[in-house]
């Protein structure tokens, strides 16, 4: 059960923050189609940032002295780089559609479209192949063992202990930090409100001396910031710290969980959660001991494999099928804001 809940945890954290992107921006009244491609430009971003570090013999160093809080440090760091990274490539969609007012959908389609191809270049460029791998697992390097906190290989952890506090992720954790420091932002402080109102009535906010245009600007950067940072993430603790232009839909099933979520974060969080349990299955179901009997029920059942696959999409659409016409979505997304208009 442990296993299961830390896999979980792998997948939907990815999915949670990158679903509160997608908040951030169509709250403020700009709809980001585009988190896929930003998930897929932080990932290579953040990649790159640890294998250069790696190249100047900075971790070598570190894991030498024993020094795991500096490697902690550097993928902190790295989250940060590739959360601006995130930031700068999503101001290409706020200048088109908030200057230009070019349409969104279009325009999030297109930074999909070139995000990919702009990385796999770059990947080409820099390591004359088509993945870009950090060197060495990413496991050895950043995941959190009971060793690094005192105890020894044969102490035998509680239940609790052993699910957060061994084999566990530190972004996992910095994540859900963020994930709640930010909702409180958006719905408990006044730049929260002002950034709200832009997404249900700009004409009113603009009338009120709240400007539009650099609010949308504010909440597509800070939404192109967390898909960036849920990009890295994915690459490091799912794709075993590698980049190859593809995060397997994560941002598609981002939007999906935010429409099910109903722009609310709260209600977000748990769709992450179901979602990413529906992933961990998909990924991990020959390794799931449910009662921790030693049998891997998942596995013996007979059921193909390509199914499990299938779960999480299936459940995507089938979820979507039947929530998406009661759910409210701010009134002026997808809107370009028209000063002159009334």
């Amino acid at each position: 059960m442990s296993f299961l809940i830390q896999q979980t945890l792998i997948y939907a954290v990815p999915l949670m923050i990158v679903a509160l992107a997608g908040i951030f921006s169509e709250r403020s009244g700009t709809i980001n189609l585009a988190l896929e491609g930003i998930m897929i430009f932080g990932a290579f971003i953040g990649v790159l940032f640890i294998k250069l570090s790696q190249s100047a013999g900075m971790f070598a160093d570190a894991k030498a002295a024993g020094d795991w809080g500096a490697l902690q440090g550097f993928m902190l760091l790295a989250m940060l780089v590739s959360a601006a990274a995130g930031a700068i490539f999503s101001l290409l969609l706020s200048f088109a559609c908030i200057n230009l007012r070019a349409d969104q959908t279009i325009g999030g389609t297109a930074l999909n479209l070139m995000a990919p191809a702009l990385v796999l270049f770059l990947i080409r460029i820099i390591a004359n192949q088509n993945t870009l791998q950090m060197n060495g697992d990413a496991a050895s390097w950043f995941m959190i063992k009971k060793t690094m906190l005192g105890y020894a290989k044969t102490d035998q952890l509680g239940f609790f202990a052993n699910t957060f506090l061994n084999k566990v992720w530190l972004s996992t954790y910095v994540c859900l930090l963020v994930f709640i420091i930010l909702s409180i932002l958006l719905y408990k402080t006044r730049f929260g409100l002002r950034l709200r109102s832009c997404g249900e009535n700009p004409q009113a906010s603009d009338s009120l001396g709240i400007n539009v245009y650099r609010m949308r600007y504010a909440g597509t950067s800070i939404s192109g910031a967390l898909a960036g940072m849920g990009g890295f993430v994915y690459a490091l603790t799912t794709a075993n710290g590698s980049a190859n232009g593809d995060v397997a839909g994560f941002g598609f099933l981002a939007l999906a969980v935010m429409i099910f979520g109903n722009w609310n974060p709260l209600n977000v969080a748990g769709a992450s959660l179901l979602f990413g349990l529906f992933k961990c299955i998909a990924a991990s179901y020959s390794s799931i001991d449910l009662n921790g009997d030693g049998v891997y029920w998942l596995a013996q059942i007979g059921i193909s494999p390509n199914f499990y696959r299938l779960l999480p999409y299936l459940i995507t659409l089938l979820v979507l099928a039947f929530t998406s016409k009661s759910s409210r979505a701010p009134k002026a997304e997808g809107i370009p804001y028209d000063k002159s208009t009334r």
